[in-house]
């Protein structure tokens, strides 16, 4: 027999240790854990902060093996602790108040000591568990760490509130460590499996309110055991019902660092439709998301209240792509990858991405559009409405959609798009569309804003400032080389070479809407033209049927008439448009357009004075009068009858030069005639923006009368070639 004292030690420590685990292993398993409730309550009240109880019967029971450890420790006995009816409160001093309730949120318990699926919470509660059961590890409560494997719930009813404020139930204020505390006690949690049972999310501030009912999935629904959990989604958001379902994980895992969690949900509310399909890999942080996503909405603007995006308010849509990020606090990102989808009948793909970040959010990315519809560009910069039974104005024609600037300030953005071709009706001759939008501090700045006109390009800046109440815009560019055949679709098949538009526009106003805008408007624009053929067939075409009839009167019918060249310098003050250099130089005349557009009232008051280079037109006698609103202007001979719709193409290009023209280019001379070259030479200079001194708005006045205020007519007197004169010859 072997008498070591060494042996005798080491056997009389293993038995004490089997002793004394054996005593413990009873003590455990014998002892009457329900005496303890009412420490073990205080305890951990104290420790959360709010009111904790368990109101049912509390057991320890031992595992062993235990499947949930690796190698030799599942050898090592761990106990489970099992508790029912356990009671979670609000924080101290919390109220749920404002929170939002879904329209069927079902009315609190009758009993406040059980839940069941499908009661609602009492007001005071964060949280009620029909039944726990919890895997400890024992070695680490050596180190004072409760070592907890794994959470099973039964019939677990949560309700996670956001109150106006901000404030909410679910955020932690554990105390700090006791100064007597040699070392605090800790807690790691493995995973957490549910059973069935229910989630409410009450938000005050989106005014949402949705519930998921759980339940354990049936293995012929588990698609091959990926899922374990299916829910249903019921409740509100703003007045839409929301409905949904869903599959998830059995085992949701807080420890792992990637654990491909998987989750899958279809949800609708109102018009705003959702699917989404993937992974989390890092539930415990919310990291490392990967989801295909489709999106479907009645407008974009819808998304702000649910993901915090500032979108503009479109037609309805569509999109289809990869979501990757993370929901981390202060932390996530997100990225649209490779989505594809459609705004009203133009299609979009490309790649959006969204920092959370201080002081404000940011979205960066590219879209693209191969087929752009008009119709469904014009919500977004304010030349349309997204609402197609809004009522119009009546008499109106200048836009008066507000733009939504109330968001502004909530988000930054630099976003790159690109429309290869615009799909718009006929006499608009928009082919294409690139810009840059950059947003920060609710500060708007489109720069480049291209569009391709008319096989020729306008190039504009704009900056639209929403820190100014009103919102205080300015716009600034230029046309190249803009073809007056495609200007009109029509006209091509005529087969006509109708020459090019080059100009420029510098304007600044106020306002929340185009039109608001273009009323308080001060700059100036300016248009030129050289070298085209007009004739009344053409313009019969093209569509300009008072502009025919214009045409006809002038130079009688049918009559082609050769272009030389045309100029229109136009000041703008205070909203009002004054053709202070207006010409239209044919080989046979030269057509003086004088007046005003009042783009406050909406109001046209021109005077179209045409003479002769010689004296043999009947129809030049009498200059043409144009007054009256934008929609309808009342168009006649001065001095003698009425012409029925006449004029008002004309009117339209000393109305609304900023159409077609923005910032100037330099107008070669030599290839000018004698007649061009002076018209030409006046209108060089860069347009101004701002308002004009006073001094200038008197001289702008008197340098462009009104149709109303003209001269009587005087005898003719033969003007030299590129001048003007008054009058017309006599028969």
């Amino acid at each position: 027999m072997i008498r070591s004292p060494i042996f005798r030690i080491a056997l009389w420590v293993v038995l004490g240790v089997l002793a004394l685990f054996s005593a413990v292993a009873a003590f455990v398993y014998f002892n009457d854990w329900n005496r303890h409730r009412p420490w073990i309550n205080q305890k951990v009240s104290e420790a959360l902060g709010r009111d904790f109880a368990i109101r049912g019967d509390l057991s320890v029971d031992w595992q062993w093996p235990q499947t949930l450890e690796p190698g030799w420790q599942r050898w090592i006995p761990g106990p489970i602790v099992k508790a029912n009816d356990i009671h979670v409160g609000n924080p101290a001093g919390f109220v749920p108040g404002d929170a939002a309730r879904g329209p069927q949120s079902p009315e609190p318990s009758t009993s406040p000591n059980t839940t069941s699926p499908g009661t609602a919470l009492p007001a005071s509660e964060f949280a009620q568990v029909g039944r726990a059961a919890v895997n400890l590890v024992l070695p680490p409560l050596l180190w004072r760490t409760f070592d907890i494997k794994r959470v099973d719930l039964t019939d677990p009813d949560v309700r996670l509130i956001r109150k106006l404020d901000g404030s909410n139930n679910w955020s932690l204020n554990l105390p700090g460590p006791k100064a007597d505390d040699a070392k605090p006690w800790t807690v790691s949690l493995g995973g957490i499996a549910v059973n069935q049972g229910r989630l409410a999310y009450d938000d005050a501030k989106m005014d949402l309110s949705v519930q998921a009912q759980l339940a354990s999935l049936p293995a012929g629904e588990s698609e091959d055991g990926r899922y374990g959990i299916g829910f249903t989604l019921t409740g509100k958001y703003a007045k839409a019902e929301i409905k949904g379902d869903g599959k998830a994980g059995q085992l949701l895992s807080l420890r792992d660092e990637k654990v491909d969690y998987p989750l899958k949900v279809d949800a609708r509310a109102g018009k705003l439709a959702a699917t989404a399909v993937g992974i989390v890999e890092n539930p415990r942080a919310l990291s490392g998301l990967d989801f295909r996503v489709s999106v479907k909405g009645g407008s974009m603007a819808d998304l702000y209240q649910l993901t915090g995006l500032v979108l503009p308010d479109t037609p309805e849509f569509q999109t289809r792509g990869q979501l990757i990020g993370s929901l981390e606090p202060e932390r996530a990102v997100w990225t649209y990858k490779d989505f594809t989808g459609t705004v009203g009948q133009s299609d979009l793909r490309g790649e959006l991405s969204y920092t959370s970040a201080k002081p404000r959010p940011k979205l960066t990315g590219q879209v693209s559009s191969r087929q752009l519809r008009l119709a469904d560009l014009g919500p977004t910069i304010g030349i349309g409405s997204s609402k197609p039974d809004k009522p119009k104005r009546p008499g109106k024609v200048l836009p008066d959609e507000p733009f939504a600037t109330d968001r502004w300030d909530k988000m930054d953005m630099d976003i790159r798009f690109e429309g290869l071709k615009i799909i718009r009706p006929e006499a608009v001759p928009l082919e294409s569309l690139r810009l840059r939008a950059v947003m920060e501090n609710a500060r708007l700045k489109l720069d480049p804003l291209d569009f391709g006109v008319a096989k020729g390009r306008f190039k504009t800046k704009v900056q639209l400032d929403a820190n100014a109440k009103p919102l205080r815009a300015s716009v600034r560019g230029n046309v190249e080389d803009l073809s007056l055949s495609a200007l009109f679709p029509k006209i091509e098949l005529m087969k006509k070479s109708l020459g090019s538009v080059d100009g420029g526009i510098a304007l600044d106003g106020q306002g929340n809407s185009v039109a608001s805008i273009l009323a308080s408007a001060n700059g100036e624009a300016k248009l030129y033209v050289r070298d085209g053929v007009m004739s009344q067939q053409l313009l019969d075409l093209a569509g300009l049927n008072l502009g025919s009839v214009v045409l006809s009167k002038l130079f009688g019918t049918d009559k082609e008439v050769q272009l030389r060249c045309a100029v229109a310098d136009v000041p703008v003050v205070n909203g009002v448009a004054y053709a202070r250099n207006v010409k239209i130089n044919t080989e046979e005349a030269l057509i003086d357009i004088t007046g005003t557009a009042d783009m406050r009232r909406e109001m046209v008051d021109l005077d179209v004075n045409p003479k002769a280079y010689e004296l043999k037109f009947f129809s030049l006698r009498t200059p043409l009068e144009v007054s009256g609103p934008f929609a309808k202007a009342n168009v006649g001979v001065k001095a003698g009858p009425l012409i029925l719709r006449a004029a008002v193409a004309v009117a339209a290009v000393a109305a609304a030069p900023g159409a077609l023209a923005l910032l100037p280019i330099t107008v070669p001379g030599a290839e000018d005639d004698k007649g061009c070259a002076p018209l030409l030479a006046k209108a060089t200079q860069s347009p101004k923006a701002g308002p004009a001194s006073r001094s200038a708005q008197e001289e702008i006045k008197q340098s462009a009368p009104s149709a109303r205020q003209a001269p009587v007519q005087q005898p003719v007197q033969q003007p030299a070639s590129g001048e003007s004169s008054a009058g017309s010859p006599t028969r």
